[in-house]
This record gives structure tokens, C-alpha cells and sequence, in this order.
């Protein structure tokens, strides 16, 4: 077999996320982690020294003139993927950006428009897409083995807010606005509507909407500099294309929950349960004679390709299934800004 295309990485953004990021494209052959970005110094030279990185930067645009780069993955916070990402569009490089792609549709949109402009490799991180029990979903619904689908519910469970997390600045940015955070909604939503809307095959029609915030969560709503204004817990009501409805639930608040996503999904043939926990993803059907008696059998779900060697694999030109777009990051953009301005206008029901 011949060497795989050398590929120079850049590494924008060293909080939490970023090492998870690093880690993975180690795993790839002939990927080098060269550059890392951020604004921090010290924080910056510690990541870089971890991780053997040789360059760092103050900026992206400091990276970007120095050039050295075939592609970037961007884990800084929600606020700065827009213009960050932008800049490294503009100078053509690849880039795999961290969900959600931006804090609001518009800009979202703009992503999208600037990397086909490119013609560059563009990815989001939808980090859940890389479950075999949820691949293997989207598979039987598009093969029509549940048959039209009808309805849907869909969780993503959380627990933190009732555990200590007054001192970890990962956690507040979350929870304030003036933070970039958009709650819940944004920050786990976006997930399980991704999560959702690609096992049903289906777009979003119409949504409603309902956030809530618990103002109790410190002395005056406020730890430091932080405005505990973000909302905490988000429902939704989707109708999609083809006239199936659901829900999607989404919460910090669910006691028991470390992390655990659910989606049910039902068709006139049979239905799907999946089910991602801390990591562990697992399907179960009922489809054919079992609906006669509602037994639901444990699916073999063969293992898949990470985002991270799919985005590398087609900066290559290889032939393999596409990792998530900036046009599909867009687009899940659009159900979450339709549910929070359903929910400002008392639930209404938003048509996109």
C-alpha cells in the first residue's frame, strides 16, 4: 500500500475539547498536529508542550500568515467558530469546526456559502454521528424497514446543574449568554436534533418551542463575571417533511443522567430505539412479526469510520461516506433559531 497523503494540522482553540481533537487525529497515519491557536499564553504553551506540538499562535490570523497548514480543526467556544472560521475559508484551508457551526442560522448560512465558495473540505463535529447504533438507523429508515415514518421522541439527558460546577469556568461560559452560550438549546439540541432529523431522513417543517431557566442556580444569578442567564432546559415539537411529528427534549437538570441520548423512532412497518450512554451506543427494533407482539430485539451494529479520518479521508480524495457538512450545521441552525423564537412568542409554532 502506498503512504497516505501527508496532512498538516492546526489546532485552533486549547480548552477541553481540543485535546479529545488532538488525540483522535493522532490516530490517523501521516497526520501532523503542527500549530496550536489561542489567545492565552500560558494556557497556549502548556497544550502545545502536552501534546508536542511545535508552533504556536496568538491568533489565527497570525497562523494564517505563517502558512504552514493544510487544515484546521476548530474547538474554540460557540462565539468565535463564525469569525475564526471564516478567516481560515478565506485563505483555503480545510476545516472541521466544532458544533454548533455558528450561534445563529444567519451566520451559519454564511459559513456554509464561504466554504462551497472555496471548494474546500468543510465538517461539523457532530460528535454522536460517530455511534454504530445510530449509522446503522439511518440505514434500515432509508432502506424502508419501519416502513413511512410517523412519529418520534428524542432525549439528551445531562445531570451537572446538580453537581459542583460553580468553579469550572467549561461549565459557566455554558450557562451566560454574554458568553456566547445559547443554553441548552444550543449546546445539546443541537445534537439530538441532528441526531433526530438524519435517522428520519427528513427535514424540518415546522417547529414550537418551549425554554426555561432556573434563576436559583446561584446568589443573584451570577458566578463572578458570569450571568446565569442561559436557559437550562428546551422542548420541541418538530413536523417534518413528510407529515411525521415528535418531540425533543433536551435538559441539565435530569437527575441519574450523566449523559444519555435516546431516540425512538416509529414507522408503519416496525420501530427503532437508540440509545447513545456516555459513549455507548446501542439499537433495538421491532419490525416485521414482532410488532404482532411488541418484542424488541437487540441489533448487531457493525463498527464505522470517525469523523476525524473521514474528514482527513476526503481531504485525500478518498472514497468513503462524507462526514457532516457546513450546509448540514446550517441547517440544524435553522430548527434551533425557529424553537427559541417559538418559545419568545409563547410556544407559536414557527414554519421554516
Amino acid at each position: 500500500m502506498s503512504t497516505p497523503k501527508p496532512i498538516r494540522l492546526l489546532i485552533v482553540g486549547t480548552g477541553s475539547m481540543a485535546a479529545y481533537h488532538v488525540e483522535a487525529f493522532k490516530k490517523i497515519p501521516n497526520v501532523e498536529i503542527v500549530g496550536g491557536v489561542d489567545v492565552r499564553a500560558e494556557q497556549l504553551a502548556a497544550f502545545n508542550e502536552k501534546h508536542g506540538i511545535a508552533n504556536g499562535f496568538a491568533s489565527v490570523e497570525e497562523a494564517i500568515t505563517w502558512g504552514q497548514f493544510d487544515a484546521a480543526s476548530n474547538v474554540t467556544p460557540d462565539r468565535f467558530h463564525y469569525p475564526t472560521t471564516l478567516s481560515l475559508l478565506a485563505a483555503g484551508k480545510h476545516v472541521l469546526c466544532e458544533k454548533p457551526l455558528a450561534t445563529n442560522a444567519a451566520h451559519a448560512l454564511e459559513m456554509a456559502e464561504a466554504a462551497a465558495k472555496a471548494g474546500v473540505v468543510n465538517a461539523v463535529h457532530f460528535s454522536y454521528r460517530r455511534g454504530a447504533a445510530l449509522q446503522k438507523a439511518a440505514e434500515l429508515v432509508s432502506e424502508g424497514a419501519i416502513g413511512e415514518v410517523r412519529f418520534f421522541e428524542a432525549s439528551y439527558l445531562q445531570n451537572w446543574l446538580h453537581l459542583e460546577w460553580q468553579t469550572r469556568p467549561e461549565c459557566l461560559w455554558r450557562l451566560s449568554t454574554a458568553h456566547g452560550s445559547r443554553g441548552a438549546l444550543g449546546d445539546t439540541g443541537v445534537h439530538i436534533v441532528d441526531f433526530t432529523t438524519y435517522v428520519a431522513g427528513q427535514a424540518v417543517t415546522s417547529v414550537s418551542g418551549l425554554l426555561t431557566t432556573y434563576d436559583n442556580k446561584a446568589p443573584g444569578g451570577k458566578v463572578g463575571d458570569y450571568v446565569l442567564d442561559a436557559n437550562d432546559s428546551a422542548t420541541m415539537q418538530l413536523k417534518l417533511a413528510n407529515g411525521a411529528v415528535g418531540t425533543i427534549t433536551t435538559t441539565r437538570v435530569a437527575s441519574g443522567h450523566g449523559n444519555d441520548l435516546r431516540l425512538r423512532i416509529y414507522g408503519t412497518k416496525g420501530g427503532l430505539e437508540v440509545s447513545d450512554k456516555d459513549g455507548a451506543s446501542q439499537m433495538r427494533a421491532c419490525i416485521g412479526a414482532d410488532m404482532e407482539t411488541s418484542e424488541w430485539r437487540v441489533v448487531d451494529c457493525p463498527a464505522i469510520t470517525p469523523i476525524h479520518e473521514r474528514f482527513i479521508a476526503a481531504i485525500r480524495g478518498e472514497k468513503t461516506p462524507l462526514p457532516p457538512n457546513f450546509a448540514r450545521g446550517a441547517e440544524v441552525q435553522r430548527v434551533l433559531d425557529a424553537a427559541e423564537e417559538s418559545a419568545a412568542k409563547g410556544s407559536q409554532i414557527i414554519t421554516l
